[in-house]
């Protein structure tokens, strides 16, 4: 997989896949969608846009779960969960796409193919 990158331009990829990750942690689904969008072609970048960019809607949409269910006060856990699993998840998808890896999330509805 960390062949894949370098052979594609190594630094730039590996630099725009991990931007793309970041962004969702500080922009939430946003962020790795401007990076999905301005992406030309498929390959590295646009591929951990993507999952991140499905990881981050699944995390809003647990925010939105969160936000109703506040009427029966287990929505500020939920919320509460949701941003700490983002942010850990966030993390480390960044750290594996550093490294070159194709990061796959291990909880995210894959709602962009």
């Amino acid at each position: 997989m960390a062949e894949e990158v370098k052979q594609s331009g190594g630094g730039k990829d590996t630099n725009m896949a991990v931007l793309a990750h970041v962004l969702g942690i500080v922009l939430g689904f946003i962020g790795p969608l401007i990076i999905y969008l301005v992406t030309p072609a498929e390959g590295y970048i646009k591929t951990q846009a993507k999952e991140a960019l499905n990881f981050w809607i699944t995390i809003t949409i647990g925010y939105v779960i969160g936000g109703v269910l506040m009427i029966v006060l287990i929505g500020g856990l939920i919320i509460a969960v949701a941003g700490i699993y983002g942010f850990i998840m966030g993390i480390v998808a960044a750290m594996a796409c550093s490294r070159g890896e194709d990061y796959k999330y291990p909880f995210a509805i894959r709602l962009i193919k």
